[in-house]
Order: C-alpha cells, then structure tokens, then sequence
C-alpha cells in the first residue's frame, strides 16, 4: 500500500515538474517571439525589420487591407502618393500608389499598395545587400519595364488576365550600381560568374517578399527581366 501510495505521489511530482517545464518553455518562447516581431504574425510588419517566419503572411495580408499597406509604408519612411480609382472591368484600379524618388526608373510607375510594399522589402532586405556584398558598390537604381498594362497573359485575345492588368505587378530589367555599372537581365543571367550570382540571389530574395517570381530559367518571355507580383496563391507562391 505504501509503495503504490510513493509511486502515485512521484507520478504526480512528475507531471507537476512537466507541467512547470513547459510553462517555462512557453513564457520563454513567448518572450523570444515579442523581441523578434518579424517571426511574429500579430506583429505589425515593418520594412526595416529582417524577414522572419511571418512577414510572407504579413505581405499577404495587405492584399485585404490597403490602409494597412499605407501605414507600413509611412512606418518604413517611403514616400508615395495615392491617386484616384480609373479603368474598369478586368483593368480597374482601385488602388493606385505611386512611389516618389529616384530608385526607380522610369520614375513614378503606378502599382498596387502591396507590390509597393514587397518592392521596399525586397529592396532593403535582399537587393541592396546583395549588391554590396557580390558586387562590391551600393545599388543606386533599378530599372523597370513597366507595372499597369491592361493585357491577358501572352497579350493575347483570351486567356487569364494578368496581373498586370489592374498594376498588381512590376517587372525589373536591370540594376545600377554607385559605381556606374548596369547590371541588366539581358547580359548579366548568362554572363560574368558575380552578375549570374548577384541575379540569382536577388531572385531568390524575391520569393520572400512576392508571391510570384519569374524569371529567365521560366521560360524564353522572362529572358530580359525578372516578373514580380503580388497575385493570391497557395502557400509558398511561385517562384522559378
């Protein structure tokens, strides 16, 4: 009887001992999420904060949400302009954000709020790094073929609109340096070994931050520019 009685209390101990181990665990964890808000979803995303295990959720959450997008961009110090809804049908746009500055060109181009806030991401996490880091000189520009084109995919007749149509994409051609070197799709994806590099792993960083990513290894029409876009997809997006 006393035997049971000690292996019931020790059983009991053991649990209780679990029980505080993983409470333990958990305010720790907990802990460790607060310090690291680019790991935490209910964190508000900030342009400045490293990608984490949340912020493709985040990105993708300001699909739904414009005013939202709006404000990460005023948190992150982007300047940008909103203008008035225009087109119809499969072309309109109801949300129309301009980017000010010069790190794009041509200057100005009319996206979506959520492309616009994947670009800067991408920009201050990935892009610039990585032109310092292989390339040696701070990335200055970078240079596009356009974000609004009321097309289907291929410019076709029929088919499925792209995104294109409503300013929900952006496709990037080429990259200028502070020194003045051009690193362009066209050259560089075949060309010297750190520009193949440098363009690789920028795509690469895209696919953090768009939920579609095409590039020359897609297909022939990608052969002189990356394609990013910020279309609702499955988890994990597209990124090729």
């Amino acid at each position: 009887m006393r035997i049971s009685r000690k292996i019931g209390r020790f059983a009991l101990d053991r649990a209780v001992l679990m029980l505080l181990a993983l409470l333990a665990l958990g305010l720790a964890a907990r802990g460790w999420v607060e310090d690291h808000p680019q790991h935490n979803p209910f964190a508000p995303l900030d342009i400045a904060h490293p990608p984490g295990w949340a912020t493709g959720i985040k990105l993708a959450a300001l699909r739904e949400d414009v005013e939202e997008c709006r404000a990460v961009l005023e948190r992150g110090g982007i300047a940008f302009d909103v203008l008035p809804s225009a087109g119809d049908g499969q072309c309109a746009r109801t949300d129309r954000t301009v980017l000010r500055g010069n790190t794009i060109a041509p200057a100005s181009p009319q996206m979506t709020c959520p492309v616009a806030a994947a670009l800067h991401v991408w920009l201050t996490h990935s892009a610039r790094p990585a032109a310092e880091d292989i390339l040696g000189s701070p990335l200055v520009r970078i240079e596009h073929m356009g974000t609004f084109n009321c097309r289907r995919i291929g410019g076709g007749e029929s088919g499925n609109w792209s995104e294109h149509a409503s300013g929900n994409a952006i496709d990037i051609a080429a990259f200028v340096l502070e020194d003045g070197r051009r690193i362009s799709l066209t050259r560089g994806w075949d060309g010297p070994e750190e520009e193949q590099v440098f363009l690789r792993t920028v795509r690469d960083g895209a696919c953090a931050s768009f939920s579609t990513v095409l590039s020359p290894a897609y297909n022939a029409a990608h052969a002189d520019h990356f394609h990013f876009d910020q279309a609702p997809r499955m988890i994990g997006g597209v990124c090729r």
